[in-house]
C-alpha cells in the first residue's frame, strides 16, 4: 500500500510539473495564448491544485493521525488558494465586460 501511494503523489504531482512551469514563465504557444490569459496567473492557480496530492498522500505514509491531519488542513488550506487565485481573473474580466 505504501507503493500506491508514492506512486499517487508522485503521478499527480509531476505530471503537470512542466506545463506549470511553463505557464508560469509564459511560455506557451501563441495558440493557447488567448485561452489561457492570464497565463502566469492560472500556473499558480494549477500548481497549487496539484500540490495537494503529495500533500494528502506523503504524510498518510508517515501513519500518525496527527500529522495526517494537520497536512489534510494544509492542503485543503492550499486548494482554496489555488480556486481563488484562479477566480480571480474571471471575476475581473466579467466586471469590465
Amino acid at each position: 500500500m505504501t507503493w500506491h501511494w508514492i506512486g499517487l503523489a508522485l503521478i499527480f504531482s509531476l505530471t503537470p510539473f512542466p506545463a506549470d512551469l511553463a505557464m508560469i514563465t509564459g511560455r506557451i504557444p501563441e495558440r493557447l495564448r488567448t485561452r489561457l490569459t492570464p497565463t502566469r496567473t492560472r500556473g499558480w492557480a494549477v500548481l497549487a491544485l496539484y500540490a495537494v496530492a503529495p500533500l494528502n498522500a506523503i504524510p498518510r505514509m508517515a501513519g500518525s493521525p496527527a500529522i495526517t491531519l494537520a497536512a489534510t488542513a494544509v492542503a485543503g488550506i492550499v486548494a482554496v488558494t489555488g480556486c481563488v487565485v484562479a477566480a480571480i481573473p474571471a471575476l475581473r474580466t466579467a466586471k469590465t465586460a
